[in-house]
């Protein structure tokens, strides 16, 4: 991590279950990948590889809709709530990055 990390930090902290969910889905994904690379070095047909990535980009993005769904429930409603619309903003940069 950056020496200059403006770190910040959930103001409604995630379930020791949500966390284990989450952390199971981020290692089903590592592996995902760790295959790939082996179907590269394993010289795998083309087709086969762009079919796995495929899967590991979906896999990552239903990771990120639960994130975000999460941030949509706790933080942003709660800075709503703290009269802070301006979290809208960050909300639909968001949208944007993850497309």
């Amino acid at each position: 991590m950056e020496k200059d990390c403006q770190c910040r930090y959930k103001s409604v902290p995630r379930s020791e279950e949500e966390k284990k969910n989450l952390r199971t889905r981020l290692n089903r994904i590592s592996g995902q990948l760790s295959g790939i690379g082996n179907m590269i070095d394993n010289d795998r047909y083309c087709g086969d590889i762009l079919i796995q990535l495929s899967a590991a980009e979906n896999a990552l993005h239903s990771l990120g809709r639960i994130i975000m769904k999460n941030h949509l429930e706790t933080c942003v409603t709660d800075q709503i709530k703290n009269g802070n619309t301006q979290i809208i903003d960050e909300v639909m940069e968001l949208f944007d990055k993850l497309g």
